[in-house]
């Protein structure tokens, strides 16, 4: 039985002409035939400019932008779909996300941490937004992979090279592959997770799967499995989100709209 998995960014799709397909084209190779996957970016003029970064890599506008991703995985509900995929390493409102939706939801950082302890003893997190490295570290507090962790470090490249490598892909590989045998050297990391998708991708379509004995996580690959996964495992077996407490659950459904429109975050739509 096949299944619809709604892929959400963090970026503008519309903004980044060449990283939609290939995120298609990825998603191809790793999903099952039956597995359909609409892309889904931020809504066009989110950003000044083509870089997210300079909004996420603030606490304030991260969260406000993190509305979107609330109102995603609500429309994603809606329209039928079958899981909700954060295909974003902050996945921004993950808990959140999971309190209101009955689909299995998919945080890209949330799996790619838990998983790479499945692959080695403790993982480094690569990042081009080196902004945001005290969020990653408190997210994995929240995982409770501390000690996991051997650290959350800059890569050395930049959102403007990286996309410029999607042609002319050698040297941005190269300068990846040579600040990861650094990481592993002076932290003892037995696991790379490459940071942003489009870090990431440009690794996945490159099969840069290990730096020398160690692996690297493709964390877009891995989120769109774990959404066949989950969708699987509901189907099967009939579990679904906790709805205990605090952190798991809402109010109503009509409370969350009067809130909504209360803060004018309804109009907010996909």
């Amino acid at each position: 039985m096949g299944m619809r998995i709604w892929h959400q960014s963090f970026t503008v799709l519309e903004d980044l002409p060449g990283y939609p397909e290939a995120i298609r084209e990825h998603a191809a190779k790793v999903l099952r035939l039956d597995t359909e996957i609409v892309l889904h970016g931020q809504a066009r003029g989110t950003y000044p400019t083509n870089y997210p970064g300079n909004d996420i890599g603030y606490a304030y506008t991260y969260w406000i932008h993190g509305n979107q991703w609330i109102a995603a995985g609500r429309a994603a509900e809606q329209q039928g779909f079958d899981a909700y995929a954060m295909c974003t390493l902050p996945n921004p409102m993950l808990r959140e996300a999971r309190s209101m939706l009955d689909i299995p939801v998919i945080g890209m950082g949330e799996t790619c941490c838990h998983l790479a302890t499945m692959f080695g003893q403790r993982f480094a997190i690569m990042l081009f937004i080196d902004r945001m490295i005290p969020l990653y570290q408190e997210q994995i507090r929240a995982y409770g992979l501390t000690d996991r962790c051997a650290g959350v470090v800059a890569s050395g490249l930049g959102f403007g090279g990286v996309l410029e490598a999607y042609t002319n892909p050698g040297k941005a590989i190269e300068q990846f592959q040579e600040a990861a045998r650094k990481v592993i050297k002076e932290t003892g990391a037995d696991v790379i997770i490459p940071g942003e998708v489009p870090l990431n991708l440009l690794m996945a379509r490159n099969g840069i799967s290990r730096v020398d004995d160690v692996p690297i996580i493709d964390g877009l690959g891995s989120t769109l499995k774990m959404a066949e996964l989950m969708v699987d495992l509901q189907r099967a077996t009939g579990i679904k989100h906790s709805r205990h407490g605090f952190f798991n659950s809402v109010s109503s459904e009509e409370r969350v709209e009067q809130v909504g429109q209360f803060y004018g975050v309804d109009r907010v739509k996909f």
